[in-house]
Formats: structure tokens, C-alpha cells, sequence
């Protein structure tokens, strides 16, 4: 089984393209902090982690209208790795999250103080929310 779930802060809003044949695609990254005291110094320490997210079709699209830079966001997908030559020509292999489920966890017009929480997935919204009118 291939299962990831992060919850962390968006780094950059969403960018949302479309491929040749017409399914969006939407990218961004997302900041996920650890922290920790050390036990033979007491001292408080914090570790940040970025990981690429991608995200598909419907998902994607409510990605590009809802994730902004700052967001605390959970997201639920799969690993899954491509690779690419960096400028100086070196074969390189990146590690993305290609995510089927996504939770704002930051209310829209929030500076981050709780709020409110709204949900997507890859799944049919309208008969995920019962017919009810949800803006994703």
C-alpha cells in the first residue's frame, strides 16, 4: 500500500495548468514541521520538511481556486517519484505526493487562528455534500 498523509502550510499557492489534452493539473508545495525537546539538552528544536504536491482533474481545479501560500492544509495521496536533468545536466529524481484527498483546515479570510474546515476529493463533490451547494 502507497498512502501518505501530511498536514503542513502551503508554501506557494497553487498553480493550476492544463495538459494537451485538457485535464488540469495543479502544483504546489507544502511545509510540514516537527518538533521536539532534546533530551540531553533541553533544548526546544523544530525540523521543516517540504514536499511537491500534485493534484488532478477536479481536485486540481479546486486547488487552483482555494490553496494559497500560508493555508494549513491536510492532504491524504500516494508517493510516487519522476526523474529530470538539472541545469547542469545531472539525472535527478524527485519525490512528489500525488494527492486524492485535501482538507482546508485555515477558513477562508482566517489568519490562522482555527475556524472553520472544508474538504475535497477526487470523488464527486455534489454527491459526496447530499445535493447541498458547497463551493468545492
Amino acid at each position: 500500500m502507497n498512502k501518505i498523509m501530511l498536514i503542513g502550510n502551503v508554501g506557494r499557492d497553487a498553480e493550476l495548468t492544463y495538459t494537451q489534452t485538457g485535464s488540469a493539473v495543479a502544483k504546489f508545495s507544502l511545509a510540514v514541521s516537527r518538533r521536539w525537546t532534546d533530551k540531553a539538552s533541553g533544548e526546544k528544536k523544530e525540523e521543516t520538511t517540504w514536499f511537491n504536491i500534485i493534484a488532478w482533474e477536479r481536485l486540481a481545479e479546486t486547488c487552483g481556486q482555494y490553496v494559497r501560500k500560508g493555508t494549513k492544509l491536510y492532504v491524504e495521496g500516494r508517493l510516487s517519484t519522476r526523474e529530470y536533468t538539472d541545469r547542469e545536466g545531472k539525472l535527478r529524481t524527485a519525490v512528489d505526493v500525488t494527492i486524492s484527498d485535501m482538507e482546508l483546515l485555515t477558513a477562508r479570510g482566517d489568519s490562522g487562528n482555527g475556524g472553520g474546515a472544508a474538504s475535497a476529493s477526487g470523488g464527486n463533490q455534489e454527491e459526496m455534500a447530499g445535493g447541498q451547494d458547497f463551493p468545492f
